[in-house]
């Protein structure tokens, strides 16, 4: 039998939310209010996000609460206590210790969605130390690059991966120095460890040392439009801003079972994946498969998931299995629903009160912003299509760069401009990795310029409209064109390559490179298998092209600049605007 949607009336008595009145909330909002919510370190000795995530509920009246409920692909589950993780993860600070790690190293996880990631990622922080997560779906390039430029001294993986992505690579790693791997190492020597092992020996005790506010903590990659990935550097106290918005953005509540589906090898997995959820103290669900929809609407209703934080992009997969389907599960325990990675379509939205009786509400930030930034929240009126309004603490607006490189406020309602932030939040970015000269480009006349293009209604919900760059938003990633183009580059068919996000009616956009060949060259079907198997082979699904043009030149400057601008709209059909810098003109 069919279970039918919450009635609002039923909906209306689950709680009070933490953001009732938003006016009032902004006028007396403080970031400071909000770091006297956390403990801080034993003594006055800082502030450490593993322990405001870990420690302080492992030593409290949370310590027997489950803080994770693992799923495994396989059909088997684990339920970590608090004190179950405080133990865990102080057992890894400790193997950290062993192996003759400093603060401030850092330390990759290429994992899948397992407990040794959140162990590893944990007993990172709780030892001071720099965690940097990557994708597991990434292929040996895109993790050569990021251990390369960060400098990573410490990887922890599975021995799958290890073989298949790590081996062939290693010789051009010349500052990793251990590999720890959660199995049978799939090979001997100094350098590569039984993490499992070391875990067992090592002890459950670990005091945290006095840790700054403003130490360093996780290093995150995104892409940017031209050169390598850029790695951005965000400190303890972000965990500020990830407790404050777990409460104000996403309402979490001591009782609730929360789930956010994203992988920690992106930004929202770790800071609402593991973060935020610990810091608020709620128990969360970690599932290690992949997606599919009966699974996740079994996994809503099985384990009483009351809030939910996903993508734009599963609940389009969603929308497409039907609405009937979700009548089949009883999902009267979910209560709060939420999204993030792009635009999420006002269908969609929609959709969400037809299929579960409530809306989802979109939200908006990015990896530098570390935290929500601009939200819908559960009081307040959810209006489709739109990002929300900004934080408390947040001081959003809309400007234009004028050609002196000043910046010009723009204060009527829907009128385009770039989205810009004032700095001060916790969670904030602090730099990218040894690259200060790129982290300085992105601040002008007191703003921090966010690169997203939106428009602002007359009661000051933002709407997105687009990147003011070329970078590709594709299920919930941004990819940079430059990263591909220059792996495609590198087959020895390939003279030059140009790549745009192509639209798509579920992961927003998908990655299309047009390629010129070298003379001589036939571009045949069997060479565009041969193409597209380099880009899964060397970036990985997740960033490699879906499809590829072969095409006669590609469109520049004169300068040589690639006109990925022109690409799209001629293929797209749309206005080609201002060609005057053509080569050709």
């Amino acid at each position: 039998m069919p279970f039918a949607p919450i009635p609002k009336s039923l909906a209306d008595l689950r709680r009070v939310p933490h953001l009732g009145n938003y006016e009032e909330a902004r006028r007396t909002f403080s970031w400071e209010a909000a770091r006297a919510e956390l403990d801080g370190l034993p003594g006055g000795q800082g502030l450490n996000i593993a322990h405001e995530a870990v420690d302080r509920h492992a030593c409290g009246p949370r310590r027997n609460k489950i803080a994770l409920r693992w799923l495994g692909k396989n059909g088997e589950s684990r339920d970590i206590r608090y004190d179950e993780l405080g133990e865990s993860t102080s057992r890894f600070a400790n193997v950290l210790d062993q192996l003759g790690i400093v603060a401030g190293d850092r330390i990759y996880a290429l994992l899948g969605r397992i407990p040794e990631l959140y162990i590893a990622a944990l007993g990172t922080l709780k030892h001071r130390s720099v965690f940097c997560p990557l994708f597991s779906a990434f292929g040996p390039e895109p993790i050569r690059a990021r251990l390369q430029i960060g400098q990573g001294r410490v990887l922890v993986t599975t021995p799958e991966l290890y073989t298949k992505k790590i081996a062939p690579l290693w010789a051009q790693l010349p500052d990793l120095e251990h590999v720890l791997v959660v199995g049978q190492p799939p090979a001997a020597g100094p350098a590569i460890h039984d993490l499992r092992a070391l875990l067992e020996r090592a002890s459950s005790k670990y005091r945290i040392p006095p840790t700054d506010p403003d130490d360093q903590a996780l290093l995150h990659f995104t892409s940017g439009t031209t050169g390598t990935p850029k790695g951005a550097i965000h400190v303890h106290a972000a965990v500020i801003a990830h407790q404050a918005t777990g409460k104000l953005a996403l309402d979490l509540h001591d009782e609730d079972i929360f789930w956010c589906t994203a992988d920690p090898g992106w930004v929202t997995g770790t800071s609402y994946g593991i973060i935020a959820p610990l810091a608020c103290g709620v128990t969360s669900i970690i599932d290690e498969a992949d997606f599919e929809a009966r699974r996740w609407y079994g996994i809503l209703q099985d384990e009483r998931v009351s809030v939910w934080y996903t993508a734009p992009t599963a609940i389009r997969s969603l929308m497409r299995v039907g609405t009937e389907t979700a009548r089949e599960y009883d999902l009267r325990p979910l209560r709060f629903l939420a999204s993030v990675g792009e635009p999420l379509n006002p269908e969609a939205v929609v959709w969400g009160r037809e299929a579960f009786g409530r809306p989802f509400h979109d939200n908006w930030w990015q990896t530098e912003t570390g935290g929500i930034m601009i939200a819908n929240y559960a009081a307040l009126e959810v209006r489709p299509g739109s990002m929300g309004r900004p934080l408390p603490g947040i001081e959003a607006a809309l400007v234009e760069t004028l050609a002196d490189g000043t910046i010009r406020e723009i204060t009527c309602p829907d009128e385009q401009g770039e989205l810009a932030l004032r700095p001060g939040w916790p969670s904030m970015f602090r730099g990218y990795w040894n690259e200060p000269a790129r982290y300085a480009k992105c601040f002008a006349s007191g703003y921090y310029l966010t690169g997203d293009l939106a428009r602002r209604d007359a009661d000051g919900y933002y709407w997105f409209v687009g990147r003011k760059d070329d970078v590709i938003k594709t299920s919930g990633h941004l990819i940079g064109p430059f990263e591909v183009e220059s792996l495609l580059m590198e087959h020895p068919a390939v003279a030059e390559a140009g790549v745009i996000g192509k639209p798509d009616p579920v992961a927003l956009e998908i990655v299309k490179a047009f390629v010129v060949l070298k003379p001589g060259r036939i571009g045949d079907a069997a060479l565009m298998r041969d193409l597209l198997g380099f880009g899964r082979q060397r970036l990985g699904a997740a960033v490699a092209p879906k499809e590829i043009a072969f095409v006669e030149s590609l469109p520049k400057t004169r300068s040589g600049k690639i006109l990925r601008r022109l690409l799209k709209a001629r293929e797209l059909g749309l206005p080609e605007g201002d060609v005057s810098t053509l080569e050709s003109a």
